[in-house]
Parts: structure tokens; sequence; C-alpha cells
């Protein structure tokens, strides 16, 4: 006869040996909480697609980041809307820029709040695309070394600024080991660079458009972001990254590529970030606010899933509720 094998339910009956046997923990200085920062607005701005997360004024930046901290958030990852947009992204490098004059004021306000600043230019671009565009009647391409070469200027910008680490969003080939170069001759060779290394082209990333007004006004962003069917190539886009100096690699969005996030995790052994993107954040912030799902459980299973994938890094635009959300547990 054979043996009856019995879940150890006895252990499970016990609220402190679930505590003590859990594989996965999770804790608050594993979140980042998103922040858009807008020269155009002179009060907070609900963004209706994302209930509870505004476009900021320059004038709310510290008390926002002292309630972050106060919160148990320990770090914020930057996006500006600057008042001026062009075909040169010039607001992107511009001492005196949105993103520039904020990391001032929380470093001034908060010192011990890590600032992450997001590299890219579309928010930048009066098109909305992540690089320099060049024309030639209904058809356009991305100019990868143009666009390289300002996103370098731009991340030394931020590091003049004050900022803790720069993230690279805009897929162009070559620009992580632009920014490292640019960085160690400009004196910052302590600076880290989390990189977005496996961002695909996904259909989850149009409320942040309008958080961060930055909707491509022609084409799409097929030709620099990845296919969402590939695996391997997502591989080779970190290795390459890793190659060139960066020190967190990122996988983007989150939830449909947690098979990605792992082989990343296994395959490097490098320290690795997930983006809950936004529109993970508004499916589920619809279902809740209709009464079809509990949110609070829902999140925490969702963050649970990343850090058990392999994410040491989670952003998010619960970082700011997590922390209470973990004491209430304890």
């Amino acid at each position: 006869m054979l043996p009856i094998l019995h879940r150890p339910r006895r252990l499970r009956e016990s609220s402190v040996l679930r505590e003590i046997l859990r594989e996965t923990t999770l804790n608050a200085y594993d979140f980042v909480q998103p922040l858009f920062i807008s020269e155009n607005v002179s009060q907070p701005k609900p963004i209706a697609s994302m209930p509870g997360i505004f476009q900021l004024p320059l004038s709310s930046v510290a008390a926002e980041a002292e309630r972050l901290r106060k919160a148990g958030v320990p770090a914020v990852l930057l996006f500006g809307i600057p008042k001026e947009k062009d075909t040169a992204a010039s607001s992107a490098f511009d001492p005196d820029g949105v993103v520039q004059k904020t990391i001032r004021i929380i470093k001034d306000a908060v010192p011990d709040l890590l600032v992450i600043t997001d590299v890219c230019l579309c928010e930048y671009m009066e098109h909305g695309h992540c690089g320099v565009v060049h024309k030639d009647g209904n058809h356009f391409h991305i100019a990868n070394d143009e666009s390289v070469e300002i996103l370098a200027r731009t991340a030394v910008s931020h590091a003049v600024a004050g900022a803790d680490m720069v993230a690279p969003s805009d897929m162009m080939d070559g620009r992580v080991g632009a920014i490292r170069e640019e960085l160690d001759e400009s004196g910052f060779e302590r600076m880290p660079i989390m990189s977005y290394a496996a961002k695909f082209c996904s259909a989850m990333y149009g409320p942040f458009r309008d958080a961060a007004e930055s909707a491509p006004q022609f084409g799409d962003r097929r030709s620099y972001q990845m296919d969402p069917g590939n695996a391997l190539e997502a591989l080779r886009e970190t290795e390459l990254d890793i190659d060139e100096g960066a020190d967190i690699v990122m996988v983007k969005p989150g939830l449909p590529y947690l098979d990605i996030l792992w082989r990343v995790k296994e395959r490097f052994q490098k320290p690795a970030a997930v983006y809950n993107v936004s529109g993970e954040f508004s499916m589920v912030k619809a279902a809740a606010i209709n009464g079809w799902i509990d949110e609070k459980r829902v999140v925490l299973e969702t963050m649970t899933a990343f850090k058990r994938a392999g994410a040491d890094m989670i952003i998010t635009y619960w970082a700011q509720d997590l922390p209470q959300w973990l004491r209430e547990q304890s």
C-alpha cells in the first residue's frame, strides 16, 4: 500500500510558523514610487486614467517627498513634463529643467529619499517619440546615434543636479555605454545606471502616456521597443546593457513578462527591477472601484509574484500604500 502524503496543514495553522516558513517576503524597501512633475500645473492635477495619481507642480514636490518618506517609501522615479517641447528635446538637458529642479527640491527637503530619474526624450519631444526623428514624407525613422548623444547629456545633467541613479528607458542601441562614458568623464564614476533592458512594445502604457503627456503624435514605437513575443531577444538586450555598464536591469511591463524577469535573474544574477506599469495599475483600480476584487490582497499577491520571480526592486504606483499595508499584515 502506498504511503499517504499529507500536506503540512499543521504548520500552516500557526501564523508565526507561516511567517517563518514563507519563502518570499515583501518589505517597504522593495518599492519605488513614480512621480510626475509638470511645469504646466499650479496645483496637483488628478490623472483620470490612474485613480489616486497626480501631476504635481514644483511647488508641491517638497511636501510630497516628505509625505512619501514619512509613509516609508524609500525611493522615487521622476518623470518631467516641461513647459516647452521641441524636436531637439532641449528641456531634457536644461540645467533648470523640470526634473533638474525637482531633484534639487527633493534633496533639500528629504536628503535620504533615493532619487532615480527616468532618462528618455518622449516627454520633451513635440512629436512624443523617444528619440530624434527624421521624416521623409509619410515615413520616419529614429536617428539612434543623435538620440544617444542627447540621452547621455541628459543623464549627466541629472547627476549634476544631485540624482542618486539614472534610468535610461528609451531603448536606443548603445545608450547605456554612452551614458556610462559621459558620466565617468564628468566625474560621476559612482553614479549607478538602472537600464530599461527589456522594454516591450506593450498596450499597457496608455494611462502613463496620459500622465506624462508623451503619446507619439504619429506612428508607434515598434521599431525601438521589443516585440512581446521575443524572449531570447530580451536576454540578448539585457546582456548588451550589462556589458555596457548597467548596474541594475529592468523588465517592463511586469505581469505579462514574469517569465522574462525570471530568465533575466537566473541567467545574469544581476540586481533586477520590474515596472508594474500604468495599465496594470489602472485595471486593478477599476476592478476594485467596481467592487469586483479586494485591491489590497490583489496588490500584495502581485508584488509577491514579482519578488518571487526575481525582482530586487519593484517600481509601482502602489509604493505609497504598500508600507502601511505591510505593517497591517505584521
